[in-house]
């Protein structure tokens, strides 16, 4: 696609833009992650896992929401692998798949911190 010639006066030379067009690769599927942690309650059961493993029925309590709702997001957060769980028995148990998110949510807090 060419520029707009009528709005900017000054472009980068063409194998710039074909190299940031490639960067671009690096962040394909990120925004996936970005709409699950959109959701507010996500968010919590996320934060709630990052301080200790627990089941559907401590979340659905924690959260005083329905059990099929938790299922539901804990589905949706498995699918990309946000959390991971265990079985012991008849008892299904989440925890955070690794630390990544957990330092996304981090990053997330000190930044809105800041704005206070």
């Amino acid at each position: 696609m060419e520029p707009n010639r009528d709005l900017c006066d000054s472009f980068c030379p063409s194998g710039e833009t074909e190299e940031l067009k490639k960067k671009l690769l690096e962040v394909v599927g990120l925004s996936e992650i970005f709409k699950v942690l959109g959701d507010e309650t996500r968010t919590k059961i996320l934060y709630l896992l990052a301080h200790q493993e627990l089941c559907v029925c401590d979340l659905a309590s924690i959260l005083e929401l329905s059990l099929p709702a938790i299922s539901h997001h804990l589905r949706l957060m498995k699918a990309l692998r946000l959390v991971k769980y265990r079985r012991e028995g008849k008892m299904v148990y989440y925890s955070l798949d690794d630390e990544h998110i957990l330092n996304l949510i981090r990053e997330a807090q000190a930044h809105f911190a800041e704005g206070r």
